[in-house]
């Protein structure tokens, strides 16, 4: 198979990304790849299991504390919800929120556009500009409207924890630089917890999470060609007490060849393709990267366990960066 009989030419950064991924020697494939149609659904289900605290952890705090995060974004403010998905909890925002216009950007057309739609009848007077792209990547926005008056960026659910902490940097140092000095950053992360409570949300009994990791392998069959036979893979879900964080793998269970853009790679038995982490946060690692990307930390808002927290990061010259959020 060459190249072009993929159903789909893809990108040349995507096809660079995943070939490099492919020949080290820890073999790795993009977690972005998990979100076309299906996996964003199947994410969707993820946010519902019960072992997965983190979607109504954060509900809940954004259901407490919506109306003092609108008070800190501030009026006729232009809203960018990184990795939107079904924007269930922005609508917590919204509801509260002197908006200029809502964009959100997600990498899956389809669920994104169909949930501008729905956005759209429930908020009619709302200008919803739906942008499809890869967030990580420098991202041409809609033109300003004269009435906004400042950009803030959501970033809500634990996808902070998926950069390592130099792609992370330099994913907060985009942010920074989109927003301003008038806009800031609305962001959630995942604290650290108990070792079992975190493996058992990221490995579920139903097999919801098996099943959205297998489906990267999926999508890449479906989009790009791959030759990937997804019942010689299983799902891993282990904490890296090292690193602080999460990490998924698919786990070869039998020798295994696959090719993709006309090359073809050789798997070992119990081999792995690293295909996520999620980094697990102190409130003060938090501050510390804030600063390091040229926010400086507001306010934040946790729940009674401290399992997860949301923050607001003000767009400021470094030097008014603060060691602690206040």
């Amino acid at each position: 198979m060459d190249q072009g009989d993929a159903p789909r030419r893809c990108r040349d950064t995507d096809c660079d990304e995943i070939l490099r991924g492919l020949e080290a020697s820890q073999k790795r494939l993009p977690s972005k790849f998990f979100y076309d149609e299906r996996g964003s659904a199947l994410f969707d289900r993820i946010c519902e299991l019960p072992e997965y605290y983190v979607t109504r952890t954060e509900r809940a705090i954004m259901q407490a504390h919506a109306g003092e995060m609108a008070q800190m974004l501030g009026e006729n403010v232009r809203l960018v919800e990184f990795g939107s998905g079904s924007s269930v909890k922005t609508r917590l925002l919204l509801d509260r929120l002197d908006t200029a216009a809502y964009i959100p950007v997600d990498i899956s057309s389809e669920h994104l556009h169909r949930t501008a739609r729905e956005l759209a009848q429930t908020y009619p007077t709302l200008p919803i500009q739906p942008l499809v792209a890869d967030f990580t990547e420098p991202l041409l926005l809609p033109e300003e409207s004269s009435e906004s008056r400042s950009t803030a960026v959501y970033f809500p659910g634990s996808t902070l924890g998926n950069f390592e902490p130099a792609p992370a940097t330099a994913l907060l140092r985009n942010i920074r630089a989109l927003v301003g000095n008038d806009g800031g950053l609305l962001i959630g992360a995942d604290l650290q917890k108990d070792q079992r409570e975190l493996e058992a949300a990221y490995d579920d009994a139903a097999g919801v999470t098996a099943e959205f990791n297998l489906n990267l392998l999926a999508h890449l069959n479906r989009d790009y060609g791959a030759t990937f036979q997804l019942d010689a893979f299983k799902h891993l879900a282990r904490y890296n007490t090292r690193h602080g964080r999460i990490e998924m793998h698919l786990v070869a269970q039998a020798a295994h060849d696959f090719t993709i853009f006309g090359e073809r790679f050789s798997m070992r038995a119990d081999e792995t393709i690293h295909t996520e982490n999620s980094y697990k946060y102190t409130l003060e690692s938090l501050s510390a990267l804030a600063c390091a990307s040229g926010f400086a930390p507001g306010r934040t808002w946790t729940d009674p366990a401290q399992r997860f927290v949301v923050q607001w990061w003000r767009g400021r010259k470094q030097s008014q960066c603060m060691a602690q959020a206040a």
